[in-house]
């Protein structure tokens, strides 16, 4: 129990503190709770040390201590109330009896403190003064939206209305959001006092330029004329008031005796997501490339399989393809056609031609071709397993049919066979059956040395014979070769060898004619010209050359 010698409200306090005694060196210390707020300095009100009984030199021992005893030190005397389990086990253990524990003495300030403050009466008559002092830091809180939608562009604005009870003014504030493309200026009106219904007055006045004053005003805005669910105009502006703070609730209840204080909901319900309709293809460039235009306002470019393109780079299949067309000069035009691996792309190539009447050149740039009936929505394009021997393929309004094909098309097919039908892969065996045969047939019956040497000797047989013109030799084949396979009938193939009065009777010819034939009705001409080189009768060259310029 401390003595409070300067205040009038109490003239002591108590103060609960906590003793702790250590058996290890018989040491004491004094420990008070902090009391939030208390205005006191609370913690450890004594240090940790032996504490002397008297003034002989005896110290405090375990021994002096007890519940229900007065214990002194330094000149305060503390009251010992009850102790813990620990110290009561501990003390009975020793033979000491502990006393029974006694009630704890609680402040009367503290108490006094804790009890309701009785709330005065207001006077009836209105006083600024006392409503200032009573009312003043205490605003009410409205949550509202102003509907600018009457105005050019205008919209629902959240704001927040606060009402301030100490002097009845009212101030304004709009509430931003980030990102909303307004002005950064909170306050929509300023604290001030707002009226709500005017005096009569002459119209003719012009009352809008000068400032209002009380007698101009037969009411002002209040309290009561605030709530939930309703719509104030305020200045000219209208608010719909939709929800209020849990000061303003308990006001208002308190006051008015109002309870319901539900929110009305104001959040915009979602519009339709309307779907997006893509405008049909107008076949400029692919359609994938065309639609980013419909998808953003700065188109990129489609996206681009990285992976399979870098599987496979520089892998392009070559087809020789035949151009079908009602034009008598088009049955003899070859292209070839490149299937890029890559990104999926064609690109077709017509050879030149001497004396054909036709520029040859590219005849299709690399891009992807669709396929017939595919739409621009859903387009189908070709791909590796659509190009077979004898198909055919529409670009562009052109039909090509596929005649033959690289020997890189074979080896590439049967080594991914898993990803290609079986039709695809059978179609390039098939069309490359008869030329191994062939190889087979050499390899097995002449050697590669014995076809040279034989070559060598039918050359000089040739040169003994009547020169003629090898080039022209080697075109009419070419000619009369229209699918390009490298064959001709052995009919066909005698025929043209009468032509140019090669000597097919005699034993060398007749065994380089056996060793080019794959079967009784196919001669292999390009392993027979192969006797007939450009050089072999260089003054027969240079006769057919001056015909052709003096023809010329």
């Amino acid at each position: 129990m401390e003595e409070v010698a300067i205040s009038p409200e109490e003239n002591y306090r108590i103060r609960q503190v906590c003793i702790y005694y250590y058996l290890e060196d018989d040491s004491m210390c004094i420990i008070e709770p902090k009391v939030k707020n208390s205005g006191l300095v609370q913690g450890k009100l004594m240090r940790r040390h032996r504490v002397p009984k008297n003034v002989h030199g005896d110290y405090y021992h375990w021994k002096d201590l007890n519940v229900g005893i007065d214990l002194t030190i330094y000149g305060r005397t503390y009251r010992l109330v009850n102790c813990d389990s620990f110290t009561k086990v501990f003390l009975e253990s020793q033979g000491i009896e502990v006393n029974p524990p006694e009630e704890l003495v609680s402040d009367p300030y503290t108490e006094q403190r804790q009890m309701p403050v009785q709330k005065r009466i207001m006077p009836t008559s209105p006083d600024p003064f006392r409503q200032f002092l009573a009312y003043d830091t205490k605003v009410l809180r409205f949550y509202a939206i102003w509907d600018d939608t009457n105005c050019a562009f205008g919209d629902h604005h959240p704001c927040i209305i606060h009402y301030f009870l100490a002097d009845d003014t009212v101030e304004v504030r709009e509430v931003h959001k980030r990102n909303d493309g307004r002005d950064p200026f909170p306050v929509l009106m300023r604290r001030q006092r707002l009226p709500k219904i005017f005096v009569d007055k002459n119209k003719n006045f012009p009352s809008c330029v000068l400032e209002i004053t009380d007698h101009e005003v037969q009411e002002w805005f209040s309290p009561k004329d605030f709530a939930i669910g309703k719509t104030v105009t305020l200045l000219g502006r209208t608010f719909f008031i939709y929800d209020c703070d849990k000061f303003t609730q308990d006001f208002y209840r308190e006051k008015y005796g109002i309870t319901d204080f539900q929110p009305v909901d104001v959040n915009k319900k979602p519009l339709e997501k309307v779907p997006q309709v893509i405008p049909p293809y107008n076949g400029f460039g692919i359609p994938e490339d065309s639609l980013q235009n419909c998808l953003s306002l700065f188109p990129k470019p489609p996206r681009k399989d990285v992976i399979k393109m870098l599987e496979n780079n520089l892998k392009v299949l070559r087809y020789q393809v035949a151009l079908e067309s009602p034009v008598p000069e088009d049955k003899n035009r070859r292209f070839i056609l490149s299937y890029f691996l890559a990104d999926d792309t064609i690109s077709i190539y017509e050879p030149p031609v001497r004396n054909s009447g036709i520029t040859g050149g590219k005849y299709l740039r690399r891009t992807k071709v669709t396929k017939p009936g595919s739409t621009p929505e859903n387009p189908i394009y070709y791909e590796a397993s659509d190009f077979t021997i004898g198909s055919t393929i529409e670009v562009f309004g052109h039909r090509f049919i596929i005649t033959d094909a690289d020997e890189y098309v074979l080896n590439y097919l049967e080594r991914n066979a898993q990803s290609f039908p079986a039709a695809t892969v059978q179609s390039i065996r098939d069309h490359f059956l008869p030329r191994k045969m062939v190889v087979e047939t050499t390899s097995s019956g002449f050697p590669k040395k014995e076809l040279d040497d034989l070559i060598v000797e039918v050359q000089k047989e040739l040169k003994l014979q009547e020169p003629f013109d090898t080039r022209q030799f080697h075109e009419a084949f070419y000619h009369c070769d229209t699918e390009g396979s490298g064959f001709l009938d052995k009919t066909r193939f005698l025929t043209l060898c009468d032509r140019f009065n090669v000597p097919t009777s005699t034993i060398l010819l007749k065994k380089l004619i056996d060793y080019c034939s794959c079967d009784e009705d196919k001669v292999n001409y390009r392993d027979f010209l192969r006797a007939f080189p450009s050089d072999l009768f260089p003054e027969a060259e240079g006769q057919g050359q001056q015909l052709n310029s003096q023809l010329t």
